[in-house]
């Protein structure tokens, strides 16, 4: 367990196996494919996302928000793989974090030039909880800026398998991700982002 900030924790490797998340992955693109949402503002997102749980982040002209259903479908989001819970619960608890209970599992695709600018999570209602990051498929830099969303910010490289935990006065904290290590050859980057959302 590595501290990379205050109360920022990378758990390297942590994941043990990547084959049967990416599986449970596809089985949820299957009942809610991924998509490009929007920004309030109406510019694309890079990034291809879906959701998992009870509820799921959305982004429209309306606002970001989490939604009990599926806005293409109008049915609730696929349920939360045992598999995933496990991984976010014992990844919260090894953090310092007892009895996580993630309600939302956003599912973001990093292909091609897509990225992530620089945001906090901030759309839940229970910020005791933390939040839960795992890399599968390709590596990729995280930026953490923490308090201030300009400046200098800690770079942490994320491999397969690792898992990002960050919580307590860190869990509004500002970051940001870069492209898929290979992108341009073909390289995808799944990322599971766990969140007690209310």
């Amino acid at each position: 367990m590595i501290e990379v900030a205050p109360e920022v924790v990378l758990l390297r490797g942590f994941a043990a196996t990547t084959a049967e998340y990416a599986a449970a992955v596809d089985v949820v693109a299957a009942a809610a494919p991924f998509r490009h949402l929007q920004t309030p503002g109406g510019r694309p997102m890079s990034a291809a996302m879906t959701n998992c749980g009870t509820l799921g982040w959305h982004s429209d002209a309306q606002g970001y928000r989490y939604e009990r259903c599926d806005p293409l479908s109008g049915l609730p989001w696929p349920a939360m793989p045992s598999i995933f819970l496990n991984l976010a619960r014992s990844a919260a608890a090894r953090a310092g974090y007892a009895n996580f209970e993630p309600n939302a599992c956003l599912i973001n695709r990093y292909a091609g030039k897509a990225k992530m600018g620089a945001h906090r999570d901030a759309d839940e209602r229970d910020f005791s909880q933390p939040i839960v990051s795992v890399t599968l498929g390709a590596a990729a830099t995280f930026l953490w800026y923490g308090a201030v969303r300009s400046g200098p910010s800690t770079k942490i490289r994320l491999e397969p398998k690792d898992v990002l935990v960050w919580g307590g006065s860190a869990r509004r904290g500002y970051h940001a991700v870069g492209q898929a290590e290979g992108a341009a050859a073909g390289a995808v980057r799944i990322n599971l982002t766990f969140r007690k959302a209310g």
